[in-house]
């Protein structure tokens, strides 16, 4: 869960999850649909994913034993070097160094590092020298102090160095570099898409769809629409959108409102519309179910937080 999140946004989630998943073997009986609303609004929904796909390998293959042999943990759905580094030696005091942000950031001032922390062919370069500093007969408590001090006292800006336990042996603050690290490679802007959304109402009842169990946001609910093109009102695509997406015919009733949220590598801005359903039987295009649902029982569905933005805006119909 901590993985690219702040400790503070997951620790109510943390709690929930172990209330409702307390084993391995509990979360690997469960129904995916029930892992992803127990995840719901943390965002990266593939960790859930891959969460579950592993606790179910883990149980069918090692008797519900987490295997601590790296080479065999690595294999495990959704474990990456990071992972793997942080399980092995928390849980097992396997001397594998953890490089994150935080780890990245100590370094880059410690040693005075000028290559990017964000440019991938420098991951390399991070983890030898994490590794060489690693203390092998502790490295559980050694990886989180290091991650700790780059999340709590060498913090991005304005770093607490007058605090800092190894500000003596910091080259960064020795000179009066601190500000100058840790180098970044310029981002370019992140792209944004304008979409328009239906809530398609029919005898008392709003249709929701399910996307694909794998990719961004998968296997997560939500109301069909789609990109809006060039020259197009969004209301007009919001009809177009619908009847490519679920091959039903719908007339736009009221705007609800204008939702903005951003993702990691994108954002999106979408107009939300009342509509109601003229005809037609759904027929999906790239969602793989559907539910025509009571606003009631909308709660019982994980949905990606775009749409939980106007979810009070939503009123029932006769």
């Amino acid at each position: 869960m901590l993985q690219q999140t702040q400790v503070k946004t997951v620790l109510p989630y943390y709690a929930k999850f172990l209330k409702e998943f307390p084993t391995i073997k509990k979360l690997a009986a469960a129904d995916l649909q029930k892992v992803l609303k127990a995840w719901e609004g943390l965002g990266y929904y593939a960790r859930a994913r891959n969460f579950h796909r592993a606790a179910m390998i883990v149980v069918r293959d090692y008797g519900g034993v987490i295997p601590e042999e790296a080479e065999v943990f690595r294999k495990l759905p959704g474990v990456g070097d990071y992972i793997a580094s942080a399980v092995l030696s928390i849980a097992f005091n396997v001397p594998h160094a953890v490089v994150d942000g935080n780890v990245k950031r100590v370094l880059s001032r410690l040693f005075i590092l000028d290559e990017p922390v964000n440019k991938s062919s420098s991951y390399r370069l991070f983890k030898d020298v994490a590794q060489k500093l690693l203390a092998p007969e502790d490295p559980g408590k050694f990886n989180q102090a290091v991650m700790e001090l780059g999340a709590i006292v060498c913090k991005p800006q304005n770093p607490l160095c007058g605090r800092c336990p190894v500000s003596s042996f910091c080259d960064a603050f020795r000179l009066e570099k601190t500000a100058q690290y840790p180098k970044r490679l310029k981002k370019k802007g992140v792209p944004a898409y304008h979409l328009a959304v239906g809530v398609v109402y029919k005898n008392g009842r709003v249709l929701i769809t399910q996307r694909k169990p794998e990719g961004l946001l998968g296997g997560l609910w939500e109301f069909p629409g789609g990109e809006i093109k060039e020259k197009q009102t969004p209301e007009a695509a919001c009809v177009d959108r619908i009847k490519e997406a679920a091959n039903l015919t719908v007339e736009v009733e009221a705007y609800l409102t204008r939702v903005k949220h951003a993702y990691t590598h994108f954002k999106i801005i979408m107009d939300v519309f009342s509509c109601r359903y003229v005809a037609g039987r759904v027929k999906l295009n790239s969602a793989v179910g559907f539910q025509w649902i009571r606003l009631k029982d909308i709660d019982t569905y994980p949905f990606h937080k775009a749409n939980h933005k106007f979810f009070n805006l939503l009123k029932p119909k006769n």
